[in-house]
């Protein structure tokens, strides 16, 4: 008779996954007393609406950012008045605040303008575009191999005096490709294309590279998503190509104002810095620059990259629900906005809180009407009256010492 025997079943080790971002390696460049790209932490900055003309005014704006967590303020600089004013801006600050360091907005045929800011900012931000101006002609078809190479020449030359006294004062540059104002050949030659932002930058680049310099940060902002994603993403194909490292700047411009403001920023921004590309993000809001700040924090917070906040997790509510989440939740983060590096998770029911709150620091849990579990971790701590959750909450942060006063 023939023995049945029973297979048998090996059990494995669940599989591995990798959830952290392994952002692309980049060469370090010094900002004033920060830095971008080099491993260092994604940095948040923003630019003031002040005219540069108003010293104070522009003083207190550029305080009233950094002082929310604006790490690099960008100012602009239309004219020669302005390129002065700045000097005394960036003095002032030194005596009445602290040093910040301070990105000047460069355009339209900028040299000697860019020859002057230079000596008083920490980085100088020139747009391909408009650097250099190309008078378009109604009738052009095409652009010569000629025309071209006679043009890029005006650009070194133009370009050279900048590069030097940035290089020379170990100062930075970012080369600022916007796809709204591409130059007139780069449009005939690639298209009103991500490749013709990329060239566009290229070119930059390696002029910068003749005359030594690699103090550079790039960027290539758009204002649809979609164009602005392929041309970040084909920039680091080209860079991949060309041996190069760059830092990039990322950011989606004129992104508009309110809800959808945040949210095309975010989708533009977020999805480029999960695939690890990106070493300074600005979020361009149609608001008060202050506005910008916490949407960049969020981002970064959300993906991992920074951890300057509370993280709340919670719950979407259901019929298990044993307490009112939305003020629950309301109230608990009132009581702890102002901390940094905490997860608190509050859940309104037993069935599924604990183990959707595992990775939580602290976790507000509705176990019975009337009544919360307060959690450690995993760990039940104890269960408190629904009316003293919040206090008992924070009493348990006290109690292991992670507490701070507003």
């Amino acid at each position: 008779m023939q023995t049945l025997t029973r297979p048998t079943t090996t059990i494995s080790s669940p599989p591995s996954f990798d959830t952290t971002i392994h952002r692309r390696k980049t060469r370090p460049v010094k900002v004033g007393n920060v830095t971008i790209g080099g491993g260092y932490p994604v940095v948040v900055q923003s630019m003031i609406n002040e005219d540069t003309l108003d010293i104070e005014g522009s003083i207190a704006a550029i305080r009233r950012l950094h002082s929310i967590g604006c790490e690099i303020v960008r100012v602009t600089v239309p004219s020669m008045a302005h390129a002065k004013a700045l000097g005394q801006i960036k003095q002032k600050l030194i005596q009445t605040y602290q040093q910040v360091p301070l990105v000047a907005d460069v355009h339209h045929n900028g040299m000697k303008i860019a020859l002057e800011v230079a000596k008083h900012v920490d980085k100088v931000r020139i747009n391909p575009g408009l650097y250099v101006f190309e008078k378009p002609k109604s009738d052009r078809t095409e652009y010569t191999k000629a025309e071209f190479e006679e043009i890029g020449e005006k650009i070194r030359q133009t370009l050279a005096p900048l590069v030097i006294a940035l290089r020379d004062t170990g100062k930075a540059m970012r080369i600022g490709v916007n796809h709204g104002s591409l130059a007139e050949r780069m449009l005939f030659t690639y298209g009103d294309t991500p490749a013709g932002m990329v060239e566009s930058a290229i070119e930059f680049i390696k002029i910068c590279e003749s005359l030594d310099f690699r103090n550079l940060v790039i960027s290539l902002k758009a204002s649809r998503v979609p164009v602005m994603l392929a041309a970040y993403r084909l920039m680091v194909k080209r860079m991949d190509e060309l041996l190069m490292d760059y830092p990039l700047h990322l950011g989606v411009t004129e992104a508009g104002d309110g809800e959808y403001g945040r949210i095309k920023s975010t989708a533009g921004i977020a999805t480029l810095l999960a695939d690890g590309i990106g070493d300074t993000i600005r979020v361009s809001l149609t608001e008060a620059p202050e506005k910008e700040i916490p949407v960049c924090y969020s981002i970064l917070q959300a993906l991992g990259l920074r951890k300057t906040m509370v993280e709340y997790v919670a719950c979407p509510s259901c019929g298990r629900t044993l307490f009112n989440l939305e003020e629950v939740l309301a109230s608990v983060r009132e009581a702890t906005k102002h901390l940094t590096g905490l997860d608190i998770a509050v859940m309104g029911c037993i069935v599924n809180g604990p183990g959707e709150m595992a990775d939580a620091d602290y976790g507000y849990v509705g176990k019975q009407p009337g009544y919360i579990s307060l959690y450690r971790g995993r760990e039940e701590i104890k269960k408190v009256p629904e009316s003293s959750g919040v206090e008992e909450l924070i009493n348990l942060i006290k109690a292991d010492g992670r507490w701070m006063d507003p």
